[in-house]
């Protein structure tokens, strides 16, 4: 499977070592390239779990405001550059235009697959993206609490390696959508979002997106730009992911585990009758 990687390991159990194989999380780099015509733009590179290459590509340019519409986009595919030997070629992608280079952002140092927001002269704003609150959408508390476990179910890179993060999409009836994984957790969710931009299924109204890590900002900005109204995630969110929902009417709901979760914006929405009165 093209998302993992055989390695040798020492392994201590039951006070004996001996030498296994064991399955780790493929882990390389991806240079993202945008051409019109003779011209050529690096947007930089992004370490990830090879695999949805396109889909990562197309999330990320949808997600940064470089692209609006999959009309823009031509083609995308490997990089056929013949000066550069075949094995560097592998981690290159290319985006082929409908029209000019846009102005891409600066940056100072690559992508990382921590934090997507690293080496920015400044945080992603959804103001200058244009972006505008979902609509609401109300969810049933029991629907949630059974989303964990089937986000497990359908990790299959990550019940042979243990290294992945996942982004999964769940319909309001809470059947699995679609789902990504990959070594980073913004990269899972661009994956996820590049799905979507690419089949032409923009904006994810009336849908709820699990994340398998923290509710970070920058994900939350990604997850309003794609139009989602409720965004989930295993574990906590941050300070600004909390204001961030709460100006933009986003539902976000942290520490999701089977049978609790914390609401930090739209418990309304989430309990909408009979639910309990928040403390002051």
């Amino acid at each position: 499977m093209k998302g993992k990687a055989r390695v040798r390991v020492a392994r201590l159990e039951g006070g004996r070592w001996r030498e296994v194989r064991d399955e780790v999380a493929a882990e390389a780099p991806l240079e993202i390239r945008l051409r019109y015509g003779d011209e050529m733009a690096s947007l930089g590179v992004v370490l990830r779990t090879p695999g949805q290459d396109a889909e990562l590509a197309a999330g990320l340019l949808y997600t940064e405001g470089l692209l609006q519409d999959p009309k823009e986009v031509l083609a995308i595919a490997p990089c056929t550059d013949g000066s550069l030997p075949p094995e560097a070629r592998e981690g290159v992608i290319q985006v082929f235009l409908r029209h000019p280079l846009p102005s891409l952002p600066r940056r100072h140092l690559a992508l990382t697959a921590a934090c997507g927001a690293c080496g920015r002269e400044a945080l992603p704003d959804p103001e200058r993206l244009g972006l505008s609150p979902p609509p609401p959408l109300a969810v049933d508390p029991d629907l949630l609490l059974a989303l964990p476990e089937r986000l497990g179910k359908a990790q299959r890179l990550f019940q042979t390696t243990g290294g992945l993060h996942a982004a999964a999409l769940f319909d309001r009836e809470g059947r699995l959508v679609a789902l990504r994984e990959d070594v980073g957790r913004h990269n899972a969710l661009d994956k996820l979002i590049g799905w979507a931009f690419l089949q032409g299924k923009l904006p994810l109204h009336g849908h709820i997106l699990l994340v398998s890590g923290r509710a970070g900002y920058e994900l939350l900005v990604k997850a309003l730009a794609a139009g989602i109204p409720v965004f989930c995630a295993v574990s906590a969110p941050t300070s600004l992911a909390v204001a961030l929902a709460q100006a933009y009417g986003l539902t976000l709901v942290g520490f999701l585990r089977p049978g609790r979760m914390n609401v930090y914006a739209g418990q309304e929405r989430v309990a909408p009758t009979g639910g309990p009165e928040l403390l002051p």
